[in-house]
């Protein structure tokens, strides 16, 4: 599972692109502001399965892509604006991902691609906020597992 970026947070347009390039299967989330819910579905063509979500950017296309169960995602990328070294995250503030995280499978591992900047000594945690397991900065790679 990967994202598409708002300002401020990684370009993961370059990765999405390349794993589609790959064969690799490509899941992006669908963004439902009612329910304050992720759908995920199955991307294959870049440039005909997205189009324009109620956030300001691309997201899957139902009516062209397939959604995918929780339980076959083996790895997410959670994207967010600061990070700690153990593993907190302040994200667009929306609490999608901190309701999406607990459902994922147990297994799948968390991981967010992030610049060091971006790192600062304590991120402030309330109880619904959720950890990501992997940091990846330009210099270095943070395991909380």
């Amino acid at each position: 599972m990967l994202y598409m970026n708002l300002e401020g947070e990684v370009d993961s347009q370059p990765i999405i692109k390349r794993s589609i390039a790959k064969k690799k299967i490509v899941v992006l989330p669908v963004f439902n502001k009612e329910k304050h819910s992720i759908t995920l579905m199955k991307v294959d063509n870049f440039e005909t399965d997205l189009h324009p979500g109620p956030r300001g950017v691309l997201e899957p296309n139902p009516e062209v892509c397939k959604k995918v169960p929780l339980d076959k995602v083996d790895i997410a990328i959670i994207p967010g604006f600061a990070f700690d070294e153990k593993g907190g995250r302040i994200g667009s503030g929306n609490g999608y991902y901190d309701r999406l995280i607990p459902r994922l499978s147990p297994t799948a591992r968390k991981v967010s691609l992030i610049m060091e900047s971006q790192m600062i000594p304590q991120v402030p945690m309330e109880s619904h906020d959720k950890y990501v397991d992997i940091i990846i900065t330009e210099e270095r790679v943070i395991y909380k597992i």
